[in-house]
């Protein structure tokens, strides 16, 4: 099976963040993130992806969390309030009022790097080209150097081709 991999100094986004603990909350903080995506699959045309087009997804991608603050839409303890202008988040006795163009609410129960790798998993599964011959999807997301995680898919080839 081959297999491209992207992973350049322009694939990164810069984005404030808390976690939520069983018991509590970290403070309120950023990373400067970088994003690696490989995909495995058949060639088709000499190539798995063109490397241009997939650069440009996964930019596309790094480019709407960048400079925003990442919000997770589906944790039991954080509450949310979307007003008008302003996103109102209260966790753990603590209340965050944000501006809502600077910010971001994921459909995910947490923003540690597995579940930031998890949703633009699918963020970029759902922006390929319908007509790649690919076996697995993985996203690598890097909050400090040495600390990343890694989301690995695996694609029922037959599935997406019919």
């Amino acid at each position: 099976m081959d297999r491209v991999r992207v992973s350049q100094d322009h694939l990164v986004f810069c984005a404030g963040h808390f976690m939520i603990f069983p018991k509590g909350s970290e403070p309120l903080h950023g990373h400067n993130y970088r994003v690696a995506v490989a995909l495995e699959g058949e060639l088709q045309d000499d190539m798995v992806m063109d490397f241009v087009a997939l650069k440009r997804l996964v930019k596309a991608l790094v480019d709407e969390l960048d400079h925003r603050v990442l919000l997770p839409a589906e944790h039991p303890r954080l509450r949310l309030t979307l007003r008008e202008e302003t996103v109102e988040a209260e966790v753990d006795g603590k209340r965050y009022l944000f501006p809502l163009e600077d910010v971001r609410i994921l459909p995910i129960p947490n923003t540690s790097a597995e579940w930031l790798a998890r949703h633009l998993a699918g963020q970029l599964r759902a922006r390929l080209p319908s007509n790649l011959r690919l076996r697995a999807l993985e996203v690598e997301v890097e909050e400090s150097f040495g600390q990343s995680a890694t989301y690995r898919e695996e694609i029922d080839a037959a599935a997406a081709t019919s």
